[in-house]
């Protein structure tokens, strides 16, 4: 079978499992997963599960990504901030659908490998940082939306501030074993709070490797 045909086999998966908007669809057609997972796993590219990478992390299932992604109610004109970058592919899949991405890495080895990605596909309107992800970007703050990549035990208050009134991140938290994607809005001083399903993320981890 083609990567294409793989492919598309992919996104019936992902309509028949309740993914249904069609700009976030559109956007993980466009991107070519195969050249965000290890070369080991690349005839795996098109399976709708998690695989590993380097630096003991994963690229998530595809389901989990379509899934986060719709949650943001993404526009084009929104300035976005991701936690996490992991190989690159959820910032890939964000990029046609906004106007700008904000992506912070820990690891520097992957921020390396992720940023030569992200030229190769000429997504110019990515702009990336190794750093501490609890940290955020606050010279770039307000952000209209957040999407954290990796499970935190507690809320990041760092983040929520970060947040432009009307703004919305979409972060798992939780300990191991028993995580949930929140979906947190601002309003004001007003911050509300909503689970969306149950989850299995690597832990948010502060500092920086490398």
């Amino acid at each position: 079978m083609t990567d294409e045909a793989r492919k598309i086999r992919l996104l019936m998966e992902l309509r028949r499992a309740g993914i249904n908007d069609t700009d976030v669809l559109s956007a993980i057609e466009r991107v070519p997963r195969d050249l965000f997972v290890p070369d080991a796993f690349r005839d795996r590219a098109y399976e709708d599960t998690a695989l590993p990478i380097a630096c003991g992390q994963t690229i998530s299932q595809p389901y989990v990504v379509a899934f986060m992604t719709a949650a943001l109610q993404l526009t084009r004109r929104m300035l976005v901030l991701e936690i996490g970058t992991g190989s690159g592919y959820q910032t890939a899949v964000l990029s046609p659908l906004v106007r700008r991405v904000y992506t912070i890495e820990r690891q520097r080895d992957l921020m390396i490998e992720s940023s030569a990605k992200f030229k190769q596909l000429r997504l110019t309107n990515v702009v990336t940082r190794f750093g501490d992800g609890f940290k955020g970007w606050p010279e770039v703050a307000p952000f209209d939306r957040i999407i954290v990549t990796a499970a935190a035990r507690d809320m990041p208050q760092n983040l929520v501030n970060q947040l432009s009134d009307g703004g919305m991140m979409i972060i798992p938290v939780g300990p191991s074993g028993n995580q949930t994607i929140m979906k947190v809005t601002r309003r004001g001083d007003a911050i509300d709070t909503a689970p969306l399903m149950p989850t299995r993320f690597v832990p948010m981890l502060g500092g920086t490797e490398g």
